[in-house]
């Protein structure tokens, strides 16, 4: 067979080894299960609790980093992925439904958690797109198996093809046509909620971007220093956070971790407030009142506590008390130990029929509403809630504050806020009351002075991106 071409001598098969048999190829490892303390095994278990039980991540996901005995680090990535991932909840299932050509409601629960996860990573964090997918297969393989396993893979590599503003780009309601909708969806909120925002801007409305965005952001957490106890500077020397701009007891913490653990909260010296509810309860007690100051003093809707202990640490200055008032007695319960060795008496009633003597010097009806003012600090708040629950809690605010008026004494003064800007639930409230029975509003804005842009009266509008707190609403009523 010269000048030709040799055929190559092939070596003999094992029986067996044909093309499709793979026993002779290495085999891929079986996939390790993530130890409980992985940082991303506890996003995805808190996520799990907030969708099958309607949990709030803020109260899972501390008792879990406990129970996991989880700190330093680890626990600031759970954190931030759990949160995140809560917040950005719409826009990550509009790309995930995208990339995965179904409806979100056809992706099985479980797994939806970990595209949710995985998603977040890929778009909203730093963490490496191969460690975000790798991670997020690796769980889907160990609870699921390979097959789910694969189209996990498949989602999140086409979900890491784009980078977020890219996927905004391509699924946002168009700017020009529906601005709102555009910035609603690029800011993960609801449009509903977006327009509200807007609405009570009103005039501002130019500032929804910046609202949304500080929305869209993990806000730090803010302490109160107890009147009497420790000042502002003591706490800020002792748990290295910066004292508040506006709050004279309050402080930031600049550092993350479990405020819970700081010795000063654990010792009841301090606790964890946002700064825009510290104002409010200091407001009730700047307001001025016909005739003397008798001390009798009422939180109508007292639960969990903040602001009751906060208004009964400064009455315990002058001798002062708080009747505190909540319906349901496990809230009631956290208002006692939140209120502790503080002249606050707690009364399980509802605070439309209390039962109590009127008379009352000064009055806060902090009224249950739709919380959009702290969406920030509840993660998973702007994809419950629905604009049908709007009608059902003015009834309430409306109701509440009509009972706290005739409560109130003649020259007295009532205190009415929420935690949401919503037009209906705050100057439409208050308008109510004015014109039903015969209310006198206060101008507000001299219950705080040196804090800014807080609107043109006669109540008060914080925000969080003019402020850094929630957006809370007050407006102060005598009669």
């Amino acid at each position: 067979m010269s000048g030709e071409q040799r055929p190559q001598r092939r070596r003999p098969r094992s029986p067996g080894a044909g093309p499709g048999d793979r026993s002779r190829r290495p085999k891929r490892p079986e996939p390790t299960a993530p130890s409980r303390d992985d940082p991303r095994l506890v996003a995805r278990d808190v996520l799990r609790a907030v969708r099958e039980r309607d949990a709030y991540a803020n109260l899972v996901l501390p008792a879990m980093l406990r129970e996991r005995k989880i700190s330093g680090r680890d626990a600031a990535l759970a954190t931030e992925l759990t949160y995140g991932a809560c917040r950005s909840q719409g826009l990550l299932d509009a790309v995930i439904a995208e990339a995965a050509a179904r409806p979100i409601t056809e992706i099985d629960g479980p797994l939806l958690d970990v595209l949710r996860l995985g998603t977040y990573q890929l778009l909203r964090t730093r963490i490496a797109a191969h460690a975000a997918v790798d991670t997020s297969v690796d769980m889907a393989r160990v609870e699921a198996g390979s097959g789910r396993a694969g189209f996990v893979n498949a989602v999140l590599r086409k979900v890491g093809a784009k980078t977020e503003q890219q996927w905004v780009a391509a699924l946002a309601p168009d700017s020009k046509k529906d601005p709102v909708g555009h910035l609603a969806f690029q800011y993960a909120h609801p449009r509903w909620i977006a327009q509200a925002f807007s609405d009570a801007l009103g005039s501002h409305a130019a500032e929804l971007r910046g609202v949304l965005e500080a929305d869209d952001a993990r806000p730090s957490v803010h302490l109160v220093a107890r009147p009497g106890e420790i000042s502002a500077e003591e706490l800020a020397l002792v748990t290295g956070g910066e004292i508040g701009q506006y709050s004279p007891y309050a402080v930031h913490l600049v550092a993350g971790g479990d405020p819970g653990a700081l010795e000063p909260v654990r010792d009841g010296f301090a606790g964890v407030q946002d700064e825009g509810s510290q104002l409010v309860a200091i407001a009730l007690t700047r307001a001025e009142i016909d005739g003397p100051d008798r001390g009798r003093w009422l939180d109508l809707c007292a639960g969990p506590g903040g602001k009751a202990a906060l208004l009964g640490a400064i009455a315990a200055i002058d001798g002062f008390r708080v009747d505190a008032v909540e319906p349901a007695e496990h809230r009631a319960e956290l208002v006692r130990k939140s209120a502790r060795d503080l002249p606050v008496d707690v009364h399980v009633a509802d605070g439309r029929e209390s039962g109590l003597e009127p008379g009352y010097d000064r009055i806060l009806v902090d009224a249950p509403c739709t919380g959009l003012g702290a969406l920030r600090r509840r993660p998973e708040a702007r994809w419950r809630r629905q604009p049908s629950d709007v009608a059902g809690l003015v009834r309430l605010q409306r109701e509440l504050l009509a009972a706290a008026l005739e409560l109130v004494r003649p020259g007295g003064v009532v205190l009415y806020s929420t935690c949401s800007p919503h037009v209906q639930e705050t100057v439409g409230v208050v308008a109510d009351a004015v014109r039903r029975f015969g209310a006198t509003q206060l101008d507000a804005r001299a219950l705080l002075p040196g804090v800014p842009d807080i609107g043109d009266g006669p109540h008060v509008q914080l925000w969080p991106h003019r402020h850094g707190t929630d957006a809370m609403f007050l407006a102060a009523l005598t009669r």
